[in-house]
């Protein structure tokens, strides 16, 4: 149980750092030297470009199971961490531009950890649905690693 719970904790603890090491300043300078960051977007470029290449929109759900109260991260259009009611469900539209359409962009949820029958401490249940069809899951809770999925047009 305690190295669930740690790994958990760490898994949280290392997507949060990740996911949150970027700087509106650093976009805002991007911008104006007209060199953007991957998360950025520099308006106003070249005369005569092209409008921004958008691919098809997928209807993203993010679902944790279980009972009682959990902090959840999950990451969609943008990075979300918060304490969530469980069973808890989310859904995002997304709509993969310029360069995420030959990449492809990476979604995700971390669920925290709920008790189980024996009382322990185990990993949440999660899935993760792209327009409908189940593209990953933490085989019920018995996998410490989260639920993510490449999108890719």
């Amino acid at each position: 149980m305690r190295k669930t719970a740690t790994l958990t904790i760490s898994l949280l603890a290392a997507a949060t750092l990740l996911t949150g090491c970027g700087s509106d300043k650093k976009d805002a300078d991007a911008a104006e030297t007209g060199h953007a960051s991957p998360s950025g977007t520099v308006s106003g470029g070249a005369k005569g470009s092209d409008a921004a290449k958008k691919g098809v929109a997928h209807q993203v759900v993010f679902e944790v199971g279980g009972t009682g109260a959990s902090r959840v991260l999950w990451i969609g259009n943008t990075n979300h961490f918060e304490q969530v009611t469980l069973p808890w469900t989310k859904t995002e539209t997304v709509q993969l531009e310029d360069a995420e359409l030959k990449v492809g962009v990476t979604v995700s949820v971390v669920p925290g950890s709920v008790e189980g029958p024996d009382g322990m401490l185990k990993p949440a249940p999660c899935t993760i649905k792209v327009d409908g069809k189940q593209v990953a899951d933490n085989q019920g809770g018995k996998s410490a690693a989260p639920c993510k999925y490449k999108l890719e047009d």
